[in-house]
């Protein structure tokens, strides 16, 4: 079957990232933000890990956003949403000093752009568990744009998240494709290796790879940009 689209993952594979870095920038920098408020940083960022769990744990009932309030109102109280305001204004504004933790890449609007010159539809399935605010962000620190891709994962559009492959039959059924017509680009050997299970094909770039489980990823097509692009020239 022909292929038809090409879906690519953000952190790690379009925005080259030390995750680890990531997550102490980012969440210094929301604590911080939100101390005046009375958030005590640690039970905070508990709050936030439990949050995020709830989503990769979502059923599909609701979507990831309101999954996330959820458990974060039954921590904090019932009226704690009440303080999302001050969230959005985190990722407008401070949320950049996590930018510290990630790299950069031409090669990666590269890829995206031989996406297109092969005539394929494209979207960017980012695990979402971010709100679009803060995706929207990190497709421009990746020096792309929203409307470089068809559909972009969010924690507002999504019930599902990485790796429940309901997850990438969401997006397939959004954009009214078989798995077999789409392949996946992305760096992690669960995450996005997921998305053989609907039947697409994966392509995982090795620049920020994860294999926490050491999964075996030998018959997986693997490597850099270049092989990426060549990959996809060869589709």
């Amino acid at each position: 079957m022909a292929i038809k689209a090409v879906l690519f993952d953000l952190d790690g594979t379009l925005l080259p990232m030390d995750q680890d870095a990531f997550v102490k920038l980012y969440f210094g920098s929301l604590a911080k933000k939100l101390a005046p408020l009375g958030y005590e940083p640690e039970k905070l960022i508990g709050a936030i890990w439990a949050g995020t769990k709830a989503m990769i744990k979502n059923d599909g009932s609701v979507t990831n956003e309101e999954a996330f309030w959820q458990c974060f109102d039954g921590i904090f109280g019932t009226d704690a949403r009440k303080d999302e305001p001050h969230f959005d204004a985190f990722y407008r504004n401070e949320f950049i000093n996590a930018r510290g933790a990630c790299g950069y890449t031409e090669k990666a609007a590269q890829l995206v752009q031989a996406v297109k010159e092969k005539g394929l539809r494209c979207a960017l399935a980012t695990n979402p568990i971010f709100p679009d605010i803060a995706t929207s962000q990190r497709i421009i620190w990746a020096g792309l744009e929203k409307e470089d891709f068809e559909l972009y994962t969010t924690y507002e559009n999504a019930r599902f998240c990485k790796p429940n492959p309901a997850y990438y039959q969401d997006i397939l059924d959004k954009m009214g494709l078989k798995g077999e017509e789409c392949v996946m680009i992305g760096n992690d050997a669960v995450e996005d290796v997921a998305a053989m299970q609907c039947g697409m094909q994966v392509f995982l770039i090795t620049d920020c790879l994860l294999n926490k489980g050491n999964a075996d990823i030998s018959a997986v097509p693997q490597g850099g940009f270049d092989e990426a692009i060549a990959f996809v020239k060869a589709l």
